[in-house]
């Protein structure tokens, strides 16, 4: 670093010292317990602390930083449009950069695809983006109910958080959380039950108690939910059924989307075309605040005003999102991310197979991945073991039972082996700690 660089990070922060968060921030904050570092810098798939310590960052933003932290050209772009006096704030204006990406957008990742939907720019939160299908979905069949799935993660406003799984999650609520169906995710029941032959019968048979839903919602791969994944056929089936009973089908590809399966979308495999598509997180393409839904053009049916939002039209985010969608453009990029996707698959299962003893299992697709182990306890070991040696790796699951590892999906082969390195380390160390306490008692 510079001495202008040092000079700039002393000024931000007064060093390592974490007493201002612990004395002003609100009890509500979360990763920072987890990873208790003051960070400063941060470039590609690493991060520094105020005292110069290097982290491996296998979080990514939680989904936010599909393309690592601050890539040169994504900010070269941003910075070029701040120093024209780009507008900034435009609520929905009409902008120029919100023109550029819109225009970039149906040309690298809807034309292609054969897509025609709608873009709705939503408030600039995943959640606000799920609660604008939800309305979409109500409004257009005029039913109330939705159909979500277990372990499924959907957002934490009240409509969101009806939809999402968890119990620890939806008891913040303070109030009922009403109109939405559970049915079994793939594989919930065990490999013996089908859980679509089971759905459809509910949805069938009058006396189940099931009203028709106005919506299915849909995770591909449950990114909070313990990475689990759903295959391509138990996925067309889903589309099949709603298409038969004319039921909206809504897939929040928040965090899966934005290529972390290896394609942008992360339905692409199962060849399905829903009809709302919620996207947030990667979309920006540099951790800015940005969310939209895509919507089939029959039914855009709100009106103007019925979903708004003061930061729905986060300029920055549309001028580093264009830069994204140009890497997209570019022939090489997809194959690239999907080699990334089969590098971190092949390390993840020789790693897991040194660690047979453990039960160790890989679960999720692409570059959103799940380590499971017997004891489901072990995987808060290992995420506070990786951290002590300079990993960042959080956990899944309602019960934190999987680790969950998300790189950057432009991490290739190279880049991804000394953080999967400090990870087989990391989990050495917290299987021996955990039998050395369980032979102490």
């Amino acid at each position: 670093m510079t001495t202008a660089e040092q000079a700039a990070v002393q000024a931000v922060t007064p060093g390592s010292d974490t007493a201002v968060f612990d004395e002003l921030e609100s009890a509500v904050r979360t990763y920072c317990r987890r990873f208790p570092a003051v960070f400063t810098r941060a470039s590609g798939h690493r991060m520094w602390d105020a005292d110069g310590r290097e982290y491996i960052d296998f979080l990514s933003g939680a989904g936010a930083l599909n393309y690592g932290h601050n890539p040169p050209e994504v900010r070269a772009a941003l910075i070029d449009y701040l120093q024209a006096d780009g507008p900034v704030h435009g609520l929905d204006l009409h902008t120029g950069a919100k023109a550029a990406f819109l225009h970039r957008f149906r040309e690298v990742v809807l034309a292609p695809r054969g897509l025609d939907h709608r873009v709705q720019f939503t408030g600039p939160t995943g959640t606000n983006a799920v609660e604008a299908a939800f309305k979409t979905a109500r409004r257009v069949t005029g039913r109330t109910d939705i159909i979500a799935f277990t372990g499924g993660f959907h957002g934490l406003s009240l409509g969101a958080l009806a939809a999402s799984a968890t119990s620890f999650k939806r008891g913040a609520a303070g109030v009922p959380l009403g109109h939405v169906t559970r049915m079994p995710y793939e594989g919930y029941a065990g490999e013996g039950v089908d859980t679509i032959d089971y759905l459809t019968r509910l949805l069938d048979d009058p006396g189940s108690g099931i009203d028709l839903p106005a919506a299915f919602v849909v995770e591909t791969v449950q990114g909070e939910g313990g990475l689990a994944a759903a295959s391509a056929e138990w996925l067309r089936r889903l589309a099949e059924v709603a298409r038969e009973r004319d039921i909206l089908l809504i897939v929040d590809d928040i965090q899966a989307g934005c290529g972390r399966t290896g394609t942008f979308f992360s339905f692409e495999e199962a060849g399905i075309v829903p009809d709302l598509v919620c996207l947030s997180k990667s979309i920006s393409g540099f951790g800015l605040p940005m969310a939209l839904v895509l919507v089939r053009p029959e039914l855009d049916q709100l009106g103007p005003g019925e979903h708004s939002g003061t930061f729905r039209g986060n300029n920055l985010a549309f001028v580093t999102a264009t830069a994204c969608l140009d890497r997209w453009a570019r022939p090489e990029f997809a194959p690239q991310v999907r080699r990334n996707a089969a590098a971190l698959e092949a390390q993840l299962t020789k790693l897991a197979a040194d660690f047979a003893d453990l039960g160790c299992t890989v679960l999720g697709r692409g570059l959103i991945r799940g380590l499971g182990f017997t004891d489901p306890a072990l995987a808060d070991r290992v995420s506070r073991a990786a951290f002590t040696r300079g990993l960042l790796v959080e956990t899944s699951g309602a019960r934190g039972q999987v680790l969950k590892i998300m790189p950057p999906i432009v991490a290739d082969a190279e880049e991804l082996a000394p953080g999967l390195a400090l990870l087989a380390d990391a989990i050495a160390a917290a299987a021996h700690d955990h039998v050395s306490e369980g032979e102490s008692r």
